[in-house]
């Protein structure tokens, strides 16, 4: 990873080739899930901005494909991040430097970087040398905008002619007595001097005539927009600065498959019949290896050609639901192995044993995920709040100047295990009076932060949001999470390799646990075994039995809310609350009152008999 520096000119007054330096490294996956496109990192004393996707070095960044997925974001193909190995490095992700603003800790200067008289590529103060501190607060909208805070603007509030103007020189003194904003000073050579009290408010800095400038520092040419969206204060470090608006899809047959995901990788059903014809006899022994012949490429060809015709007459509309419904019918159907195809990326099989055990927990259905393939993709990214669901927010911001048929995305196999519960009883159950009134506690909270976001989205009406939160879904992600606590600890996975997927429909009513990780935890066969019928009864009744009592209640059982934005109830960190990087709404929607029941009597529990 490195950044770009500014060009110099040389002593025949040409502009000399810009110069990278290497920052260090990072993991593939970082790039897509933590340091992504537009998001800050701290190296060392410095801090810098991921560069947009049109400064990467594509050579450097693998294809990968998920037909189902690309269909959805609308691209053509994924790519993975360039991470080279060290020793034959040649370009990876750029970074440019922000903010621009630095302070020395000894003289307590304030003022951007290239200001200080620093020594070569250290971040040092030139007059003390004393490293640099880059600047605490950034200034940041909701459509995605970042710029440096207006200090100057700031330190001159209701200062007459010299509001923003003053050219004078800044400093930053911290008086350390307290950890709170007011011993954060900043002084102007003129003589005024403003606390940093008050400045994360939206309503002072409206009143100081702060807008948001509408920059975007991550793009190629440092884009500026109009803008009207009210601009916030927010600390560099803080992980409002960057929420990753992330889009995943299963490797599901057919086109997980042998013949399928052969044609789907090398593209060849935008090929001609002659280029298909080379393929096949270039690649003859390895095609041979995986037992397949040329005619079942040309088969498999003509049947994509086929289903694309038919997808643009019919105009399939490609939504987050419809690619999750096809994920359910794919699990609950299972794909048997076949020895002689080592193409085949999904495994899913019904285990031996009967399921007699498992009729105490109203489960009707098991089926163990030997094989499975996830792309994970970064579509865009948003400041301040989360993104919604729905992912038609207009203030998610960009990766690249222009579209350029890409994402970035990893891709990790693993392992798991699907369950389905009866449709039966949890039709009865989620329609009983009790359960309904509970739920609308969740839901009426959760459209309040809905109802809040939208009051501060010009673009959006309050009267338009909508909350997805049903008793099926609060039930399943619940026992999802209480199926990972009891893994992580039987099966001796840590629970952040250990992730959910919540499959919660008119017409669904499953969980599936897998690992998949990109690191060797993804594939070691023991979440499997743990599908086993009797093991997973015994499994069950432990869960739930723990669920029945948490070292915080009553406090925990009685809450009306609680967890972020209040969108849970019975849920905390010593009960059902997960890692965030297992839990795919971020820790919302759990109560497990709904699995076992509260103390006040009311017919709440799904499972009556752990009670």
């Amino acid at each position: 990873m490195g950044y770009t520096g500014a060009a110099r000119r040389g002593g025949t007054g040409k502009p000399r080739p810009r110069v990278l330096r290497r920052l260090g490294f990072v993991r593939r996956s970082q790039l897509v899930t933590t340091y992504g496109v537009g998001s800050l990192i701290a190296i060392d004393n410095e801090s810098f901005i991921v560069a947009g996707l049109d400064s990467w070095d594509v050579s450097e960044a693998p294809e990968i494909h998920e037909r189902r997925l690309a269909q959805l974001l609308g691209v053509d193909s994924f790519r993975l991040p360039p991470a080279p190995e060290e020793d034959k490095a040649r370009d990876g992700a750029r970074v440019r430097r922000f903010p621009e603003f630095y302070s020395c800790p000894s003289c307590r200067v304030l003022q951007t970087y290239r200001e200080f008289n620093t020594a070569g590529t250290k971040a040092v103060c030139g007059d003390c040398d004393e490293l640099l501190v880059p600047s605490r607060f950034v200034l940041a909208c909701d459509g995605g905008h970042i710029e440096e805070f207006p200090y100057r603007k700031w330190v001159h509030r209701g200062k007459g002619p010299n509001s923003g103007v003053c050219r004078g020189s800044l400093k930053l003194q911290a008086a350390g007595s307290s950890a709170s904003l007011r011993s954060v000073v900043v002084e102007c050579g003129c003589g005024e001097t403003a606390s940093m009290e008050g400045a994360f408010r939206r309503k002072t800095l409206r009143d100081l005539g702060i807008r948001c400038s509408g920059r975007s520092p991550w793009l190629q040419n440092g884009e500026q927009a109009s803008c009207d969206r009210p601009p916030r204060t927010m600390q560099r470090g803080s992980s409002s600065v960057w929420n990753p608006v992330m889009s995943s899809a299963l490797s599901i047959p057919p086109f997980s498959e042998g013949v399928h995901a052969l044609v789907d990788r090398e593209k060849l059903a935008d090929a001609s019949d002659e280029t298909i014809g080379w393929f096949c006899r270039s690649n003859r022994a390895k095609l041979r290896q995986a037992g397949v012949m040329p005619e079942d490429v040309f088969r498999v060809v003509a049947e994509l050609r086929t289903a694309r015709a038919r997808e643009q007459e019919e105009v399939e509309v490609v939504s987050p639901a419809s690619l999750r419904a096809q994920e359910y019918r794919s699990l609950v159907t299972g794909s048997r192995e076949r020895l002689d195809d080592r193409l085949q990326s999904f495994v899913c099989e019904p285990p031996e044993g009967s399921l007699d055990p498992l009729g105490h927990f109203a489960v009707a259905d098991v089926m163990l995920v030997k094989r499975l393939r996830e792309v994970r993709a970064l579509a865009a990214f948003t400041r301040g709040t989360p993104p919604e669901e729905d992912g038609a927010e207009a203030r998610h911001a960009p990766l690249s100047s222009a579209a350029l048929g890409w994402l970035p995305a990893i891709e990790v196999v693993g392992e798991g295990v699907f369950l389905r519960l009866d449709e039966e009883k949890i039709r009865r159950w989620e329609n009983g009076q009790d359960v309904r009134d509970r739920v609308s506690v969740i839901r009426e909270n959760h459209l309040d932060v809905l109802r809040e976001r939208a009051a501060l989205d010009p673009q959006k009406s309050v009267h338009d949001v909508t909350s997805p939160i049903t008793p099926r879904r609060v039930l399943l992600h619940t026992l999802a999470h209480v199926l990972i606590d009891e893994w992580s600890l039987d099966g001796g996975y840590p629970a952040s390799s250990l992730r959910e997927r919540i499959y919660a429909g008119p017409e669904m009513s499953g969980i599936l646990i897998y690992t998949a990780t990109s690191d060797s935890a993804g594939s070691l066969g023991g979440l499997v075994a743990q599908g086993e019928p009797e093991r997973l009864a015994r499994t069950l009744a432990s869960g739930l039995s723990r669920a029945c009592w948490c070292s915080n209640d009553p406090l925990c059982m009685d809450s009306k809310s609680s967890g972020v934005d209040g969108v849970n109830l019975a849920a905390c960190h010593a009960c059902v609350l997960l890692p965030e990087t297992s839990c795919e709404n971020n820790n919302c929607f759990l109560d497990r009152g709904l699995l076992v029941g509260d103390s006040s009597g009311a017919d709440l529990a799904f499972f009556p008999e752990m009670v």
